[in-house]
């Protein structure tokens, strides 16, 4: 697949995927009104925020990089060519989930919303099923040894402290 097509893709997929479980969903819930909290409980507001930041991070990067590098698109009617473990995936196998449920969860916080909370829980089993049940085997067919190696050295879901180096 072409860089251009991948971006493409990746935009599109961008949009409909983590547009809607971190976007959308969020704002229809909430339609971004911040609820009142304890006083001492403000500072939160300050985590949330950082949690959006920190997980639009690694999100955006993530996205770019599946095109950039690994000639395709989260998406898995167009999956990459390429095993893609260079960027924020030499700390987390799955740094654009990890990067949804960071933003989820920071918006719990900033918008002083359970619901959100709910959100992020049914969404991390989600992904977890989905990762278990699709998208480790597939990769494990797909790329073999390089995926055996990078699945040995870099953790599903809590990241590394320092980067693996293939």
């Amino acid at each position: 697949m072409k860089r251009s097509w991948a971006a493409l893709g990746s935009s599109v997929f961008f949009v409909g995927a983590p547009g809607t479980a971190a976007g959308l969903i969020p704002w229809l819930l909430t339609r971004w009104t911040f609820r009142p909290l304890p006083p001492d409980l403000e500072p939160l507001r300050v985590v949330g925020a950082v949690l959006i930041a920190a997980g639009l991070i690694p999100l955006v990067e993530s996205f770019a990089r599946f095109a950039w590098s690994g000639l395709g698109t989260p998406a898995p009617i167009a999956p990459t060519t390429r095993l893609v473990v260079t960027g924020f995936y030499r700390y987390v196998r799955n740094p654009m989930y990890v990067g949804v449920l960071s933003i989820i969860l920071g918006q719990a916080l900033l918008f002083a919303h359970a619901g959100l909370l709910w959100l992020s829980a049914i969404m991390l089993i989600a992904f977890h099923v989905f990762v278990i049940g699709y998208e480790e085997p597939t990769l494990s067919r797909t790329f073999g040894d390089d995926y055996a190696r990078f699945r040995a050295n870099v953790p599903r879901w809590l990241p590394r402290l320092r980067p693996w180096r293939p």
